[in-house]
């Protein structure tokens, strides 16, 4: 069932499992080009020690280039690429530290460094950002039968589609402490990221974190965006989302734990708001981070329901499901169609992602879905699938030699 899975794809349970408790928080940034005094943080979470807290460092965005000029749109009915990240390391000293946390982080991740470097050859390579959601479209067929179908696409000629997704948008607590930034803000009406360098002081950066990265790509190169378009945020739930701790904690049943919360989901709103308007979408990560493939029909139902109240209620509708650890449900929504499938198709979502060696997709004809692998930049494909991924960057090229750890690679 797992064949089109990356090898090794479920050791992130342990890492997930194993770091999801813990109550903690480089390619060093560029130089600051605006000092100012230090403000409160943008909302309640996470907890930072009461001490002394230096400047905040302030990194002011690039003036917006000319917009493009009219292109040539013709039509595409080939396949239409689609690579996804998890969050990208801001601070190599922290992430690659040699704590138990270390080998996870190297497999699953990447570094600001080989993000930004990425980017650029992708695009470089021809590619154009196109919105999962207008790839594929339900119908009803001359029966009366719901049916997914697959869109011709009008886009720039000599450009190739490209989906973007973006797993475990949640900043969980385990990452503060590990080199990754703590939670998406505003700023003079902007997408910021905000956290903590490895010396303790607040940093607000549209360089550190893979959203605010792609955003300012994006503004220098518009070509790279068809009709605005950015990429899919595949939300979780269990720490909340984008930074802000939404959840319901079962362990904490108190009225304070329930302004906070309350507290929290006002201030994610604009947030959601902000993405919205400047090309992102969202979809459906469980809300648990469960697999699919040992968890009973009732957990997904449980599970399902919980991220549609929590989270679903914040972000809207959506009709993407990203299965955690690429892992697909009733023993493969390749060979059949079982009763979770069912019960996930029945509340909405009509394309589901795994995880795999090619952007493979497929319409299901027995019910109005479609099925897909999207493959995976990370520190394993980087360190031993350097052919696969030519098409859009040359691992070589885009390796993080001065940063990531000695384990190896399979290229010279």
């Amino acid at each position: 069932m797992f064949k089109r899975i990356i090898p090794g794809v479920l050791a992130l349970a342990a890492l997930l499992t194993l770091t999801s408790c813990v109550k903690k928080a480089s390619a060093n940034p560029p130089p600051p080009v605006v000092i100012v005094e230090p403000t409160a943080s943008p909302s309640e979470t996470p907890d930072v020690p009461e001490t002394p807290v230096p400047p905040v460092v302030v990194e002011s965005p690039e003036p917006s280039p000319p917009p493009a000029p009219d292109l040539n749109l013709v039509p595409y009915d080939g396949v239409v690429e689609h690579l996804f990240f998890h969050p990208v390391v801001a601070y190599p000293e922290l992430a690659f530290d040699g704590d138990y946390k270390e080998k996870g982080i190297d497999d699953y991740m990447v570094t600001v460094s080989e993000y930004k470097k990425m980017l650029q050859s992708i695009y470089d390579n021809g590619y154009i950002l196109v919105d999962i959601n207008d790839v594929w479209s339900e119908v009803v067929d001359e029966n009366g039968n719901a049916k997914m179908v697959r869109n011709t696409l009008m886009i720039p000629e000599g450009k190739k589609p490209l989906i973007l997704s973006f797993d475990d948008v949640n900043y969980y607590e385990y990452m503060l402490a590990n080199g990754f930034t703590y939670k998406l803000v505003l700023r003079d009406g902007e997408l910021w990221s905000w956290g903590l360098d490895p010396q303790g002081n607040e940093v607000y950066s549209q360089d550190l974190d893979a959203i605010t990265i792609l955003d300012k790509f994006v503004k220098e190169h518009p070509d790279f965006s068809l009709n605005g378009a950015k990429g899919c945020l595949s939300l979780t739930g269990y720490e909340g989302i984008l930074g802000y701790r939404t959840h319901t904690d079962k362990n904490d049943t108190s009225e304070e734990a329930a302004r906070r919360r309350a507290r929290e989901i006002e201030a994610v709103k604009p947030i959601i708001q902000k993405l919205k308007e400047t090309g992102w979408t969202f979809g459906c990560h469980s809300w648990g981070h469960i697999n699919l493939s040992s968890a009973s029909t009732e957990k997904i139902k449980a599970d399902t329901e919980r991220w549609l109240d929590e989270v679903g209620s914040l972000v809207g509708p959506t009709k993407i499901y990203f299965y955690p650890f690429g892992a697909r449900p009733d023993g493969s929504d390749v060979k059949q169609t079982g009763p979770s499938f069912k019960y996930l198709q029945s509340v909405g979502f009509r394309v589901f992602c795994s995880v795999g060696i090619d952007s493979f997709s497929k319409i299901k004809t027995d019910i109005s879905a479609v099925i897909c692998d999207r493959m995976h930049p990370d520190g394993m494909t980087l360190r031993n699938q350097r052919d696969r991924y030519l098409r859009f960057y040359d691992a070589k090229e885009v390796f993080d030699y001065e940063n990531r750890p000695d384990y190896g690679v399979s290229w010279n």
